[in-house]
């Protein structure tokens, strides 16, 4: 008794299976090997904190600038913080900050964390407000309880707490 159908159509389609499957298979492989370097991971503050990113390694951070620290230097560079509602991060970033950049608004940085625990954005996209986020954006901060559907964010204290009659 042999495994193999009986039908003649049967085997010939088996056998086309059976050598294109390990072909599609390399060529999944090759596309994620190729793109490994072009995938860009997404985190709040927050989740980059648990995840624990390596340094180097580039990722979109994503939140709210902080109200108050955002400190622009003579040289062109902008040191700011974005923050949600367990953790914040210190992002420094060299060059020209789009138009609706403000503090309390969402912000997605893209760049990398260096050794010091500082982000270093390569990029900085800005908005005015929550309807026009990216959607990883809006899902973290209703997740967190940030959401503010008005483009309001809320005020924060020292303790990282939302103070009543934001």
């Amino acid at each position: 008794m042999t495994w193999l159908p009986r039908s003649r159509t049967a085997r010939r389609r088996l056998f086309v299976l059976g050598a294109a499957a390990p072909i599609l298979v390399l060529a999944a492989g090759l596309v994620l090997y190729g793109l490994r370097g072009s995938i860009s991971y997404f985190y709040t503050p927050a989740q980059a904190l648990a995840a624990h990113v390596q340094p180097g390694r580039g990722i979109q951070l994503g939140g709210l600038v902080e109200r108050g620290t955002v400190e622009k230097r003579g040289d062109g560079e902008v040191d700011f913080v974005v923050a949600d509602r367990f953790a914040k991060s210190d992002v420094v970033y060299r060059g020209e900050l789009p138009d609706l950049f403000r503090e309390g608004q969402g912000v997605v940085a893209t760049g990398a964390y260096d050794r010091a625990g500082v982000f270093i954005a390569t990029q900085v996209l800005a908005k005015h407000d929550e309807k026009y986020m990216p959607r990883e954006v809006a899902q973290a901060l209703k997740a967190q309880g940030e959401w503010r559907g008005d483009g309001q964010a809320p005020a924060y204290d020292r303790g990282g707490a939302a103070q009543k009659g934001s």
